[in-house]
């Protein structure tokens, strides 16, 4: 009777604390708890339960339920993935997390073997997008669409998944605007399936034909219309008369030992500070004062990396010859272009302006059938090295989910910084950083002359061209790889790679 007593008040302890996590969802949801703070509560949860769970009676049933996720194949990127694991861990679910690069294969093998009630797929890149729906079509050939599925992810829209995607998958299949909204949907299921709630034939099936004008973005519609276009060969917005800069040389350089406080001088604070870290203002706080508040966490960090030699940044980049060939951009291995070093292929928009990267380079030919000037095309890969990542996988792994939040911040948001800052010095190189906007928040707004764009993103969605760029620069110099087994994506993780472009039309646009 004592021992039956004891299990016993230690599930009701258990359920308190699961309670805590639901208010704590609840604020987070309503505005009224920040991020940072949700991520101290699931660590003093976590804490709890690891004293009470020797204790306590095992359950071999899953828990609340059982859940199988992973970064889609191809895409590396994991904080939303890791914090989705985060918050149903502490709220009772069982959560098998298999990491970044993962196949459909893979996810079907793992949710059989546990009988996941769930499967959740998540992504950064725009091309992930397009793996999430190949995937939901091997579910479906597999006679797998009795599993639900979560989607979650930058990348993506609650109209691509709750409209186009539901139109693929045969099952029942949901949008993961965030952990919480994962949660729920997974309380739902759980409902559904206990019996505790009755099923709603309406939730997670792909809408009648009466809803779905109102649910199609504009986007979706000209994808779909079939009113053929004319499309030119070069958009008509991108004149030829502007002036060719003279690079200081040809080829590729390694560039180490910059000092982190010069790169820390470019952090964008409202991505790090309100993306990457989930901190808001309070109280009614300007912008001005809700920097203020939060940047002793950045000196705090910095100091703590700068201590532990977390941050190791060094670029490659270089300049080459180059024209545009169509949709295409020739580099020449020299200003006589002997021959091509590399080519690049472009997707153009299908609507005015009819954009495409390719057009920003002088084409190889002109309108009038003469050669064409030689251009210039500008490249670069950043990377804050190994260690960040190293020190945030281990924050996650020991369940200090606050610091491992800080430190992946950290590190994405400093690779984004050197970026800007090597951004800044090529411009400077070629002269015209004078036309630079008059603050570092304009820059964050493309206040300069030209563009950077890097792949993975609709002007530029080809990751394999990142071996090329790889390739062209020596990148293994600086330890970079990049190949079919990184899902063409670099490691160290936070790494990026960019083609700098002078035109001045030249800024971001979507490419469909």
């Amino acid at each position: 009777e004592a021992l039956g007593a004891g299990f016993a008040a230690l599930a009701i302890v258990n359920d308190v604390l699961l309670d805590g996590m639901r208010v704590v969802g609840d604020l987070f949801g309503r505005g009224e708890m920040q991020l940072p703070f949700v991520l101290q509560s699931a660590e003093t949860m976590k804490t709890a339960v690891a004293y009470l769970e020797p204790h306590m009676e095992k359950l071999d049933d899953g828990g609340k339920g059982i859940l199988v996720i992973g970064t889609v194949k191809g895409d590396v990127h994991d904080i939303g993935k890791n914090l989705v694991d985060i918050i149903l861990t502490n709220n009772g679910y069982e959560v098998h997390n298999l990491g970044i690069k993962i196949g459909i294969g893979e996810m079907i093998e793992k949710a059989e073997e546990v009988e996941a009630h769930a499967i959740g797929m998540s992504g950064l890149l725009v091309k992930s997008t397009l793996i999430m729906r190949e995937n939901l079509q091997e579910l479906n050939d597999r006679g797998l669409a009795h599993v639900p599925v979560i989607l979650g992810g930058a990348a993506l829209t609650r109209s691509y998944v709750e409209r186009d995607l539901r139109e693929v998958y045969d099952g029942r299949l949901f949008y993961g605007k965030d952990a919480f909204e994962g949660l729920h949907t997974m309380d739902r299921l759980g409902a559904v399936r206990r019996g505790d709630q009755p099923d709603d034939p309406d939730w997670g099936v792909v809408p009648s034909e009466s809803k779905v004008p109102a649910r199609l973005s504009a986007q979706v519609a000209a994808q779909r219309s079939d009113e053929p276009v004319d499309v030119p060969e070069r958009s008509p917005e991108v004149t030829l008369d502007v002036s060719l800069p003279t690079p200081p040389f040809f080829g590729s350089r390694v560039v180490k030992g910059i000092a982190i406080d010069d790169i820390a001088a470019y952090i964008n604070e409202t991505a790090l500070f309100r993306n990457q870290w989930g901190f808001r203002p309070e109280g009614g706080e300007s912008d001005d004062e809700f920097k203020e508040r939060i940047r002793p966490v950045l000196r705090q960090q910095l100091a703590q990396a700068k201590a532990e030699g977390l941050l190791i940044p060094q670029v490659v980049y270089g300049y080459f010859p180059a024209n545009a060939d169509g949709d295409d951009l020739v580099i020449w291995t020299d200003a006589a272009r002997t021959a091509e070093a590399a080519r690049f292929t472009y997707p153009r928009q299908a609507k005015e302006p009819f954009l495409c990267i390719a057009d920003f380079f002088r084409p190889r030919t002109m309108p009038d059938g003469t050669d064409g000037d030689v251009d210039v095309a500008a490249f670069h890969i950043v990377t804050m090295g190994e260690a960040i990542s190293q020190r945030a996988q281990e924050l996650f792994a020991a369940d200090k989910y606050q610091d491992y939040l800080l430190v992946h911040g950290l590190g994405v948001e400093m690779a984004e910084a050197l970026a800007e800052l090597w951004h800044h010095r090529i411009r400077e190189e070629l002269g015209y950083a004078d036309e630079d906007g008059p603050s570092l928040a304009g820059l964050f707004r493309q206040q300069y002359r030209g563009g950077r764009y890097s792949w993975g993103y609709p002007a530029c969605p080809d990751l394999e061209d990142n071996e090329t760029v790889s390739r062209l620069l020596e990148g293994e110099r600086i330890g970079l790889v990049v190949n079919e087994d990184t899902g063409w994506q670099f490691q160290p993780e936070q790494t990026t790679s960019a083609l700098i472009c002078h035109h001045p039309r030249a800024k971001y646009f979507v490419a469909r």
